[in-house]
């Protein structure tokens, strides 16, 4: 699953991508596909109830929190993961943060430098839209 994950996944919606050459500084919200080849420094949000997936790449660096219903990380985040549907961590993928996951699965030689608990999806997804909110 990881495999086709990184080759062709996808979920509805539109792609917007990161280059390797960018840095973004602040918050992202979005909803569809994000793929981030470059550096995010800021926390990255995916509308509440959206069908969305970001996909952190060899190379890339988020510092930040992510929050979204399917996460793919073979990249560097430097924060704490919410996945209220799924987190997929590549060979190279490496976490320094707490993990929040509806479902995990996790190659050789991905990490995670922080603690890994299972969260109910709804109650990740209620979490991520008060974060939202602001409440």
């Amino acid at each position: 699953m990881l495999k086709k994950s990184w080759t062709g996944g996808s979920v509805s919606g539109a792609t917007t991508l990161i280059s390797a050459d960018t840095t973004i500084l602040g918050e992202v919200r979005f909803s569809g596909n994000l793929d981030v080849e470059g550096r995010v420094r800021g926390d990255i949000l995916a509308e509440p109830g959206a069908d969305a997936m970001i996909r952190v790449v060899e190379g890339a660096r988020v510092e930040g929190d992510i929050r979204a219903p399917l996460v793919l990380v073979n990249g560097l985040v430097e924060g704490d993961v919410y996945a209220s549907s799924q987190l997929e961590l590549a060979p190279k993928g490496r976490v320094e943060g707490d993990v929040y996951y509806a479902m995990v699965e996790m190659s050789v030689g991905s990490e995670v430098n922080g603690s890994l608990t299972h969260v109910p999806g709804d109650e990740l997804e209620q979490a991520a839209a008060a974060v939202l909110d602001g409440s």
